[in-house]
């Protein structure tokens, strides 16, 4: 495990630090890159300007396409699997900044959020080569306060820790595309399909039939940023789908653009 990322894997990497517990890192990674797990010793926010992650923690996956941004906190463990190229800006904080501006509390756990226009251009506003100390400080304070103002994403799924629901969600990511029955998964992994269904709300907060389309879209999500050559059509019926409507329904449902929107925002 390192403390950081691994600077071999990023084709550019640019470092600012503000000077006032708050260092600002530009880097652009290629397809394919995993920083493998890691952790830092400050907090981060991190938005990709461009191109789409997905980010594994203890609790769970998110997929963060360019409209949303990932809060991870002090010394949590995590992994960035890059699924398209992308301009990644990382704004770190260190604990002594956020206990003076009264904000460790409610920023402990990791969240994934949806960036508004504003958050954008605040994130982007730091990075442009423009800032003094006076202006760097108050786009900072501007994006953690609208960082709190920020829509939970939906692109989150969550990993159950209870043994057999563990085994039964592995089964659903192993083959995210499979029509999964409830009652076949808890015979595979020893128990009842009543408990099993317990077990999935009580685990993820999600009933069975969500948390699966939950991770098909996330399946979803990852082959569109993969496969620049893929149709809706073709991905629809790859995934079980009965017709695109009903796909772009689903896709809408969790990341609130159709597949098509989502392709163009990428």
């Amino acid at each position: 495990m390192s403390i950081a990322e691994t600077p071999i894997a990023a084709i550019r990497a640019e470092h600012t630090a503000t000077g006032d517990g708050v260092h600002l890192v530009a880097r652009n990674y290629r397809k394919g890159v995993r920083l493998d797990t890691h952790m830092h010793r400050e907090a981060q926010l991190v938005y990709a300007a461009r191109g789409t992650m997905q980010v594994t923690t203890p609790k769970g996956r998110w997929l963060v396409p360019p409209d949303r941004a990932v809060w991870v906190p002090a010394r949590l463990e995590h992994a960035i699997d890059v699924l398209a190229d992308i301009e990644m800006r990382t704004l770190y904080f260190d604990l002594a900044w956020l206990a003076r501006e009264q904000r460790s509390e409610s920023l402990q756990s990791e969240f994934v959020v949806r960036v508004s226009r504003l958050l954008q251009e605040t994130i982007l506003a730091l990075f442009d080569g423009r800032n003094n100390s006076a202006r760097t400080e108050l786009l900072v304070r501007l994006a953690v306060l609208e960082l709190h103002h920020a829509e939970d994403s939906a692109t989150f799924v969550p990993l159950p820790q209870e043994p057999r629901c563990r085994r039964a969600a592995d089964i659903v990511l192993g083959d995210p595309t499979g029509a999964h029955e409830i009652e076949t998964l808890a015979r595979a992994v020893g128990t009842s399909a009543r408990t099993l269904s317990r077990l999935f709300s009580s685990e993820t907060q999600l009933s069975f039939k969500s948390w699966c389309q939950r991770a098909r879209i996330a399946c979803a999500i990852e082959r569109l940023s993969m496969d620049g050559n893929i149709s809706v059509k073709q991905l629809a019926s790859d995934l079980g789908y009965a017709s695109v409507p009903a796909f772009s329904h689903a896709f809408r449902q969790v990341t609130g653009k159709t597949p098509t929107e989502f392709w163009e925002m990428k």
